[in-house]
């Protein structure tokens, strides 16, 4: 079965610093233009974590200008029109289950690990949010791909 290809995509994590921020970034650059992506978190966050940032300059992406937001700040700023909801976290999941239980919107879970907290050398750290973004860079390609739609 193939999934239906969506209009407007929101990829939902914990905070919106690190996996969902990530996750909209790789799609955008994976995508045509005609598709609407955007992030955000179940909780209030702080700032957007440096160690995402860092893997996705590696990746020659730059998310250096996101400000994590919430849900509800979604909600509140352009209103909650998304066809696909994404959610990588379990408490992501279990809210985007809660607010669309009346719309008409398909949810997706992509469990993905939360690489803050990893301990160890700054190598180490860098290695577990490499390990995110790939992860999620897979899943990406292969539920939004191909990757080179006329280029072949």
């Amino acid at each position: 079965m193939t999934a239906r290809s969506p209009q407007a995509v929101l990829f939902m994590c914990g905070q919106n610093s690190v996996r969902s921020p990530i996750a909209a970034s790789l799609l955008r650059q994976l995508v045509p233009r005609g598709l609407y992506i955007q992030s955000a978190g179940v909780s209030k966050g702080g700032e957007l974590d440096p160690f995402a940032v860092a893997v996705m300059s590696e990746a020659g992406m730059d998310i250096s200008k996101h400000k994590p937001w919430t849900v509800e700040d979604l909600e509140d700023w352009e209103g909650f029109n998304f066809d696909l909801i994404v959610t990588l976290s379990p408490e992501a999941h279990h809210k985007a289950l809660q607010m669309t239980a009346t719309l008409a919107t398909e949810v997706e879970y992509w469990p993905t690990s939360d690489p803050v907290g990893t301990e160890g050398r700054r190598e180490l750290q860098l290695d577990a949010y490499r390990h995110v973004r790939d992860g999620l860079a897979e899943k990406i390609k292969k539920r939004f791909g191909p990757t080179k739609l006329a280029n072949e």
